[in-house]
């Protein structure tokens, strides 16, 4: 599975560019019987899962599905949007310098709008949210250091509930007033 932009895997401490065979083998794998609606089967197999990241303590769990492939498949997914969204990797903002990954994303129009199916959707999201914390939660300083709009990089924001509400506890953090 294409796991982003940069394909090398972490030693660092950058675990979204593990795969996901890499990245289930740092986590303690639970499977468990769900309750719910799902008949007969739900009910007699172990079909829910459970991941706990050991380097960073997150834990995500899938239950949705009758399949224990589809949930792994399902967690693992979660785990990697929490990897983004939690774990912060500090910035130099004096030597900062868009990668270039990302300016192959934002392009000559400047316009950040990455598919959330797009497997450099959550490294995108990471990157922001670094940045974001940088600037001490100002979106227009975030922007700025991105080469973006602050009304872009809004747009951004606001596109997922979950990118979001990161983005207001790191602007908690530093005394700022929410987005709205």
């Amino acid at each position: 599975m294409d796991t982003g932009p940069d394909m090398s895997p972490a030693t660092d401490g950058d675990w979204l560019n593990l795969t996901d065979r890499q990245l289930l083998a740092q986590c303690e794998v639970h499977t468990y019987r769900a309750s719910g609606p799902g008949g007969q089967k739900r009910n007699k197999t172990d079909s829910a899962v459970r991941l706990h990241h050991g380097p960073t303590r997150i834990i995500v769990t899938a239950t949705e599905s009758r399949s224990q492939h589809e949930n792994k498949a399902r967690a693992l997914r979660r785990l990697r949007r929490s990897l983004a969204l939690e774990v912060r990797r500090p910035v130099d903002l004096a030597a900062f310098r868009t990668p270039a990954w990302f300016e192959d994303l934002v392009g000559p129009q400047r316009r950040l709008a990455p598919s959330p199916k797009s497997p450099a959707y959550w490294h995108v999201a990471k990157l922001v949210m670094d940045v974001l914390d940088a600037c001490r939660g100002s979106v227009a300083d975030a922007a700025r250091h991105l080469g973006l709009t602050t009304g872009n990089l809004v747009h951004f924001i606001q596109d997922d509930p979950k990118i979001w509400d990161q983005a207001n506890r790191i602007r908690a953090a530093y005394d700022c007033k929410p987005l709205r």
